[in-house]
């Protein structure tokens, strides 16, 4: 996959519309569950606890937090998508967030992106909606699918 480039907010604003490239597959590793209970302090055992995932839940490995996903989506954005004028981003939230499937332990994601909405926002920035979905390898249903709501400055 090549990451889409843009020179500014004006090529920018002409994706509106457009469905961006499909992002490279990532590995969801026990360690990145980990990391993000020890960041949320979400210990849950479906989590964290791999032997007991693997006696007791219906999916027989541990998986990942819902909100672990969500967190992914910028970083899936950034690897897919890189506006060569912004200064900054941040992110502004979400609308309409679903986990249709649960995100088993070393399971191969992916994001399929689109850019809905795009308006201007102060002086030098735009909001925009991306409509998102975190596509799992070899799955029917995705991990995630919700609308991800950012801020771009110059």
């Amino acid at each position: 996959m090549e990451k889409l480039v843009v020179a500014d907010f004006n090529a920018f604003k002409s994706l509106k519309g457009e469905k961006l490239p499909t992002g490279e597959w990532l590995t969801v590793t026990q360690q990145m569950i980990n990391d993000f209970a020890k960041a949320t302090h979400d210990f849950q055992w479906l989590h964290v606890d791999v032997e007991k995932a693997k006696k007791h839940s219906p999916f027989k490995k541990p998986i990942a937090h819902g909100f672990m996903s969500i967190a992914l989506l910028s970083k899936m954005l950034m690897d897919i998508i890189h506006v060569e004028s912004s200064k900054m981003g941040v992110n502004y939230g979400l609308n309409k967030v679903r986990f249709p499937s649960p995100l088993l332990v070393d399971s191969k994601i992916r994001i399929h992106s689109e850019i809905s909405n795009i308006e201007e926002y102060g002086e030098n920035g735009l909001k925009i909606i991306w409509n998102c979905s975190v596509e799992i390898k070899n799955q029917e249903k995705p991990a995630c699918v919700a609308e991800f709501l950012s801020l771009m400055f110059e």
